[in-house]
């Protein structure tokens, strides 16, 4: 059967993408970043994954208030950089995993889970920079990729506790099929920040660095965390972090912190990478 690997937490902060994409990632303020990031590169080139599932939020490149879909898997062979306005980010073609990703398909739904089938998507930074954190600029990426997107842009978004409980089912559909593929799951967004309003700017390294405990020990726990806590502790946009608890939820009850890092000046944004084994 497959099998889940490893899981990554991981920003999506979309200033990583435009660092790495116009060679900047060596200058004075992003190379301390981007020093923290070799031993989580070498652990997933270690695990070689044949597939990454990869939890993230679109950002009105492929929704929009016109469609507001809570949970939605991408099934197509192939995904395009979206353009977010300066045009696409000049990376490779996601490849996708068509067969695994219609038997997720069909497990979750089975398993009570609404989810949104996608056959046609483009991925914006929500996808594309984690998959930079982790793999830098190959010339095709060296997994395929299982998109799964979050809405946590229009609120209500789901709780931590659905987020939570999908990745527990997300376990059982991987669990259940017959292939050999190994498996890795990101979970993408965060950490805190607020893009907007008075707080514009706001970031709490403490409860960060907090959440990442919890992920690692408390899970259950972190996922009764409420709404209103995420955004009065994270920020507005902080509530993205509920999609890292269904890479958690995916993952064994206990679970091996393999390397973890928050690095702040990067941009107005706390930035934050988390990286488990199995227990």
């Amino acid at each position: 059967m497959a099998e889940i690997v490893g899981g990554v937490g991981c920003s999506h902060v979309p200033a990583v993408g435009a660092a790495l994409d116009n060679g900047k990632s060596g200058n004075e303020v992003w190379k301390p970043y981007f020093d923290t990031l070799p031993p989580a590169r070498e652990w997933i080139e270690e695990k070689k994954p044949d597939v990454c599932i990869v939890v993230y939020n679109d950002h009105a490149s492929a929704f929009s208030m016109q469609l507001i879909p809570t949970f939605t898997l991408g099934v197509a062979p192939e995904f395009q950089p979206a353009d977010e306005g300066f045009g696409p980010r000049k990376v490779p073609t996601v490849e996708g995993d068509p067969d695994l990703a219609w038997h997720l398909a069909e497990s979750l739904i089975l398993d009570e889970f609404d989810m949104t089938i996608a056959n046609e998507m483009d991925v914006d930074h929500g996808l594309t920079v984690p998959l930079s954190v982790m793999f830098g600029q190959p010339e095709n990426w060296p997994t395929k990729v299982i998109p799964l997107a979050v809405n946590v842009v229009q609120f209500p978004p789901p709780t931590g506790h659905r987020c939570y409980m999908l990745g527990k089912a997300l376990r059982r559909a991987i669990d259940s099929y017959p292939g050999a593929e190994r498996v890795v799951v990101f979970g993408t967004g965060g950490m805190s920040h607020q893009l907007q309003g008075e707080r514009a700017g706001l970031v709490n390294s403490e409860w960060d660095s907090q959440f990442m405990d919890n992920l690692v020990s408390n899970p259950a726990e972190q996922a009764q965390v409420p709404h209103v806590e995420y955004l009065r502790e994270a920020g507005t946009e902080g509530v993205e972090l509920v999609m890292w608890l269904i890479m958690r939820g995916a993952m064994n009850d206990s679970v091996e912190e393999v390397y973890r890092s928050i690095y702040v000046p990067t941009s107005n944004t706390s930035n934050g990478l988390i990286v488990l084994d199995n227990a």
